[in-house]
């Protein structure tokens, strides 16, 4: 999977959190536009005061530990360099496949 994958999805559930409980006040009263909050919405709306949304630290419970051989043989710079590089040349790698096969399809055809 991707790298920091979790902490894509936790930033988009605080978003719509966020969404959920914001009221949005159309600018011109006569004419709401589509995402602006309901009459009965702006009649029970109350100025905030504090943090919104507070902010909740998740803390992890790792412990030192020795680090292992296979750890040390691993190299994170050139994991993440090859990673980077896959992600990078999947389109070319992918065309390349293709006009591979297609040239193994010409070569039978032809021998035929």
């Amino acid at each position: 999977g991707a790298p920091g994958g979790e902490a894509v999805v936790s930033t988009q559930s605080t978003g719509k959190e966020y969404k959920s409980r914001l009221i949005l006040f159309p600018r011109k009263a006569s004419k709401p536009k589509k995402g602006d909050s309901t009459q009965a919405e702006m009649d029970v709306a109350t100025q905030l005061t504090g943090p919104v949304l507070p902010i909740q630290q998740s803390w992890s419970d790792t412990t030192a530990r020795v680090i292992t051989d296979e750890e040390k043989k691993l190299s994170a710079f050139q994991t993440m360099r090859m990673y980077r590089a896959n992600v990078r040349l999947v389109g070319i790698r992918e065309k390349r496949a293709k006009e591979a096969a297609e040239d193994d399809g010409l070569s039978k055809k032809k021998k035929k």
